[in-house]
């Protein structure tokens, strides 16, 4: 994964549920402006995903591509104007933490949404983000994993879920005050 750089904060994503289109909507989002390809893959169950980040407008022109490309593939899109910092390395699961007072999840239906809820809970409580898992092996489901103090994991994990509610792709959430310690090195 690439470092971030705040000039280019803008993240934005289109999600499709047929490969091919994908493939070819992809194509077109990098085609119309000069976004930086984050992923470019196939998700389960058969879905194929397209995350690019840069300037607003780029990534914006770029998400609009994409969808218009194959409108009828589309499963969800999204795009952040201005990423907390911490989901990115939540996206590659490349943060650890070895204090943990609660754990909090989140899980939605797509994954672009996850995405969504991870940004909004790192933007509202002081929280770390652990996970940000995005539907592979999952059947097309995606989750957060956060943690935290427990008031700070609840207020996050709340916030998060509205995001994803606001488009009804949430599946579920939990906070875990005190976690087991063997389950939470299994999560971080």
């Amino acid at each position: 994964m690439n470092t971030f750089r705040a000039d280019r904060n803008a993240l934005g994503m289109v999600e499709w549920n047929s490969i091919s289109m994908g493939i070819f909507a992809a194509d077109a989002m990098l085609k119309v402006s000069k976004v930086e390809l984050i992923y470019a893959n196939t998700i389960c169950p058969g879905k194929y995903i397209c995350v690019v980040r840069g300037e607003v407008a780029e990534v914006r022109a770029s998400v609009e591509a994409g969808r218009d490309a194959s409108p009828v593939s589309v499963v969800d899109e999204m795009i952040i104007p201005n990423l907390h910092p911490s989901v990115f390395p939540a996206i590659a699961a490349a943060t650890h933490s070895e204090k943990v007072d609660a754990v909090g999840v989140i899980e939605t239906f797509s994954a672009a949404s996850a995405i969504l809820a991870a940004d909004r809970a790192a933007k509202t409580a002081q929280i770390l983000l652990l996970i940000v898992r995005l539907a592979t092996g999952l059947g097309g489901k995606s989750y957060v994993v956060l943690t935290g103090e427990v008031a700070a994991v609840r207020s996050a994990v709340e916030a998060g879920a509205n995001t994803a509610q606001e488009k009804g792709l949430l599946v579920q959430t939990t906070v875990v005050p005190q976690p087991e310690p063997r389950l939470f090195e299994k999560l971080n």
